[in-house]
């Protein structure tokens, strides 16, 4: 299953309910990974650029993408990005399997 980190941050309207009516986030946020198949793997509040980091593993992007075209339709997130994270064994693999490889590329110079 591949793994992969969201990042977002919430909406001004959505702090307004999290101050009017506290609930737990990651608790709604699983909620809706685990609609798409996925599984939360973790869930961090961050300060900076974003206000939450998460990472989930799930073995079919599309449906992990449905969940997060709904969260954005709901107005309560924005600056929603998506990336593929990888393992040091999976990322040592593909150290290998670039050097089986680099020999049948030629550079444009």
């Amino acid at each position: 299953m591949a793994q992969y980190i969201i990042t977002g941050c919430y909406s001004p309207a959505a702090m307004k309910g999290m101050i009017a009516n506290p609930s737990d986030r990651e608790q709604a946020t699983g909620a809706l990974i685990a609609a798409s198949g996925g599984k939360m793997e973790s869930f961090f509040l961050t300060t900076g650029e974003t206000d939450f980091i998460i990472r989930v593993t799930t073995d079919n992007i599309v449906k992990m993408l449905a969940a997060l075209i709904a969260a954005g339709a709901s107005g309560a997130v924005s600056s929603l990005k998506t990336v593929q994270c990888f393992t040091s064994a999976e990322f040592l693999s593909a150290q290998k399997e670039a050097g089986a490889i680099a020999a049948k590329y030629s550079a444009p110079n």
